[in-house]
């Protein structure tokens, strides 16, 4: 299950003993069990850090979150992160890299393996398996990453903003396969990223959030066909409101 719950999250940083930042006021938010939920908002809105509060790599000053019934308080192998930078371990192979976190979660070497080479395959990278990340391209190295993330069987893979730094053929490349990896794993998927395009592409749910202090502003439900023609005019409708509405905020 991946079912989550937002409840009224609040999240402050302290400039001075005077002053703070507010970076997201009073967030609430029910996302479903195998959801793609695409987060969209003005650069400084508090997407990242409501993904982390997610994570469990941050807490919130005010405010719950749930997954299935459980409060998050800390990071835990039921939710899985990929990052906009490549955060592989250099000195470890393809491999070992995905291979790490079952074993730090107990699972033994023989068995992390085999269960790796399923990822491995699910991702288009067998004979990669012994190379090293610099031997990879910025999309192979993603693929390790999404690989890496999901070999933990995570409820939820938590995206941050993870193809933003690719170029735009690897980058529509990576959101099919997302989609059928997606398809395959029955996975909720909570994605950051600053591009309408590739939400409207990719979400089942768009989560707009307004200028900072980062608030709901809208959630607009997808309900498009898959596969998704990118051309198509109830496409370009979706993408124009949302682009409006960002630039209402960006105005702010």
């Amino acid at each position: 299950m991946g079912r989550l719950k937002v409840s009224n999250v609040t999240r402050r940083f302290i400039k001075d003993k005077n002053d703070f930042v507010l970076a997201l006021d009073n967030i609430s938010l029910d996302v479903a069990d195998k959801e793609f939920v695409c987060f969209v908002g003005p650069s400084g809105c508090g997407k990242t850090t409501l993904l982390r509060i997610v994570a469990g790599l941050d807490k919130p000053d005010e405010g719950e979150i749930f997954l299935d019934d459980k409060k998050i308080e800390n990071p835990g192998p039921d939710r899985g992160m990929v990052f906009q930078e490549y955060s592989l371990f250099p000195w470890k192979t393809v491999i070992d890299n995905i291979i790490f976190g079952p074993q730090m979660s107990g699972i033994k070497k023989k068995d992390a393996l085999e269960h790796a080479e399923k990822y491995l395959e699910l991702v288009g990278l067998q004979q990669f398996r012994d190379s090293y990340p610099y031997e990879l391209s910025g999309g192979m190295k993603q693929r390790v990453a999404i690989a890496r993330a999901l070999a933990n069987e995570p409820s939820v893979l938590l995206m941050d903003e993870p193809f933003g730094a690719l170029d735009a053929q690897t980058r529509n490349i990576l959101q099919q396969e997302l989609l059928g990896i997606w398809l395959k794993k029955h996975i909720t998927i909570l994605f950051v990223t600053h591009s309408v395009d590739e939400a409207v592409f990719l979400a089942d749910k768009i989560v707009l959030m307004s200028a900072r202090p980062g608030k709901i502003k809208e959630i607009i439900n997808i309900d498009l066909p898959r596969p998704r023609d990118r051309t198509s005019l109830e496409a370009n409708v979706l993408r124009d409101r949302i682009l409006k509405s960002l630039l209402e905020e960006q105005k702010k």
